[in-house]
């Protein structure tokens, strides 16, 4: 089983890069990137919130779940 980040498409579809993203959000670039790349473990859910609300999107547009074998 595995969560997919799908930020980058979001971002993509926004036409907003990771450095705006950091200011409007208020995150380090580093802690994006590491979100962004799916290198992160968690995730708060007033990060989630932050980001959701800079992007315009729900957190089910940025989180995807995927089963093993599909």
């Amino acid at each position: 089983m595995a969560i997919i980040v799908n930020l980058d498409v979001v971002m993509a579809k926004r036409k907003m890069s990771l450095n705006e993203l950091s200011e409007k959000v208020g995150l380090t670039l580093s802690n994006l990137s590491i979100l962004k790349t799916g290198k992160a473990k968690a995730i708060r859910f007033s990060t989630l919130e932050a980001i959701c609300n800079v992007l315009d999107c729900q957190p089910g547009d940025i989180l995807e779940f995927v089963k093993d074998g599909k």
